[in-house]
């Protein structure tokens, strides 16, 4: 047998599975996200054995996406955990079968208070779908599971089902990558769109300054004590005219200029690019990347520095990624 070749088979079946329920794909589907939609509490996403492992992971994806959704075990719901249904929740029942006794069970309550039932299956004749209000068709023929029993095509299909939902819900309200960030403040994308250079700049006495009179070695003093290897250079009036990295002090060398009492003002970058504090993190990262530049002051209103902010900053705040 050629492993490589059998794994190519079977990804390729589960994908081909996919598109066949996408040709299925009908106005019951449209219904079901109207429901959702509408739905003045919460979601509650059903199912058991690997199904409700899936059942799990929409529950989880509709979460994060603005909808919210939990995830009921069926067996668990029929030994006392359907108290979390209320009148104005749905619920979305997965299951292949459309018979699972523990799922079937837990139907009469649930018609009984009047939630709406939305069935993700692939029996439209299974008990399931006889008594739900809107049935999803997600039939994957048993050929295409191992030996005809091993749910494999079949969840891949009812995940990328639960998947298109929530993206289908997503554009319907409207969801923006800043709401997005609300649901994932730990995530990279979060942390983009939260953080501010404020929050990650070196200031006060972390925040390397030297006048623009002084010479190279108090220059080079600010800038290891600092420990960024930069320094703003200000004027008299306590304005941004410069900043000194160690990219200047290696041209300088490279020059063949080793004297460090050589002026800073003509070793330092003039006029450097900036950012005011109240900046977010992500615009200071594109700006850095687009001027090639590991490190940017941060200035005030009236261009007094306030701060450094250095590429390691953002790394470690984990807005880069």
């Amino acid at each position: 047998m050629n492993i490589i070749e059998f794994v190519k088979k079977e990804l390729n079946l589960e994908a081909e599975a996919i598109k066949k329920v996408a040709e299925r794909i009908d106005e019951n589907i449209e219904k079901a996200i109207d429901i959702i939609f509408n739905c003045k509490g919460k979601v509650i996403v059903t199912g058991m054995g690997k199904t409700g492992i899936i059942a799990r992971k929409i529950a989880a994806t509709f979460s994060s996406t603005g909808t919210t959704a939990i995830f009921l075990h069926a067996a668990e719901g029929i030994h006392g955990d359907l108290g979390i249904l209320q009148k104005d929740d749905v619920v979305m029942a997965v299951s292949n079968s459309g018979n699972t006794p523990e799922l079937v069970s837990i139907i009469p309550y649930i018609k009984f208070n009047k939630i709406p039932i939305i069935a993700i299956t692939g029996n439209m004749n299974s008990k399931l779908a006889k008594n739900s209000d809107v049935v999803i068709d997600c039939y994957v023929p048993k050929e295409y599971e191992p030996f005809g029993m091993v749910p494999t095509a079949s969840t891949t299909v009812a995940l990328a089902l639960g998947d298109a939902i929530a993206v289908a819900l997503l554009k319907k309200k409207d969801f923006k990558e800043s709401d997005f960030a609300r649901f994932h403040p730990g995530g990279t994308i979060g942390k983009k769109l939260i953080y501010k250079v404020k929050d990650l700049m070196h200031s006060e006495k972390a925040n390397p300054l030297v006048q623009n009179n002084v010479k190279m070695d108090k220059v080079i003093l600010e800038m290891t004590s600092k420990g960024l290897g930069c320094t703003n250079v200000i004027n008299e009036n306590g304005k941004l005219v410069g900043i000194v990295t160690d990219g200047d002090l290696r041209r300088i060398l490279a020059k063949g200029i080793t004297d460090l009492k050589v002026a800073v003002m003509e070793v330092m970058t003039a006029d450097p690019k900036s950012v005011h504090p109240e900046t977010l993190a992500v615009d200071a990262l594109n700006l850095m990347e687009e001027n090639k530049i590991t490190m940017i002051p941060v200035v005030n209103e009236k261009n007094i520095p306030v701060g450094m902010l250095h590429m390691h900053d953002l790394i470690d705040a984990g807005v880069v990624g």
